[in-house]
């Protein structure tokens, strides 16, 4: 099992035992805690009380963060002509249908795909490749669209995709550790009200069961599930 470091340790001590924050104080926390020479990315982790082997369980969306995540994200738009130009305008770094034959070689410098519905004869054999990565575009995302420009506007000023894993868990990026406080807690309630809004009907319990905060390097610190599950009433 591996060790952890020494400035992990003093930071993991200086967390009250089995205490569960408001959101601004964990976040505050989070922020005092950061030790990394980076800027670290923050990640939100909930679990949620779902079952995702049951379609009716899975739990997925998008969100639009008001303050982005920090992160410049690379969207390539697999469009062609009036599309493409609107992809262009919008700031999409890589524009074409060519870019189709490039992934089949392996090219994968991207982190977002954009399409419209009439080239998904062509990006829908690359799901064998884009798949497994979360990088295929669907219309439950945005991501294949006849709004191209829109679409890539929404990416690049900081909407992004969340999908419950196997476990049952749901893990967003909502900025970095330079942020202000107060815009950490704006894109937390953002990310937050938007998995409220996602519970399915089927979801049983409490649904959203625990949230934790965290830097790169940090700890996670313990957010009260109770503030999201009052939403729900």
């Amino acid at each position: 099992m591996p060790r952890q470091g020494k400035k992990y340790r003093d930071a993991r001590e200086k967390l009250p035992r089995g205490v569960k924050f408001q959101p601004g104080e964990a976040l505050e926390l989070l922020k005092d805690l950061a030790f990394a020479n980076f800027d670290e990315s923050v990640e939100v982790s909930t679990r949620l009380s779902v079952d995702p082997r049951k379609a009716d369980q899975i739990v997925r969306g998008t969100v639009a963060l008001p303050h982005g995540t920090g992160k410049s994200v690379r969207v390539l738009a697999i469009v062609e002509g009036d599309n493409a130009q609107a992809a262009t305008d919008a700031g999409a770094d890589y524009v074409g249908t060519e870019f189709v034959d490039q992934i089949k070689d392996g090219w994968l410098d991207f982190d977002v795909v954009v399409t419209t519905p009439d080239q998904m004869g062509k990006v829908g054999p690359l799901g064998r490749v884009l798949g497994p990565r979360g990088l295929m575009p669907t219309p439950k995302a945005g991501t294949v669209t006849m709004d191209v420009g829109r679409a890539v506007s929404e990416i690049k000023a900081g909407k992004i995709e969340y999908r419950v894993d196997r476990t049952g868990n749901v893990h967003a990026p909502i900025g970095k550790v330079s942020f202000e406080l107060e815009q950490l807690s704006e894109n937390l309630a953002a990310f937050m009200d938007s998995i409220v809004r996602a519970r399915p009907a089927a979801a049983k319990g409490g649904y959203v069961q625990s949230v934790t905060v965290s830097s790169t390097m940090g700890p996670g610190v313990s957010v009260d599930p109770n503030i999201y599950r009052r939403r729900l009433s």
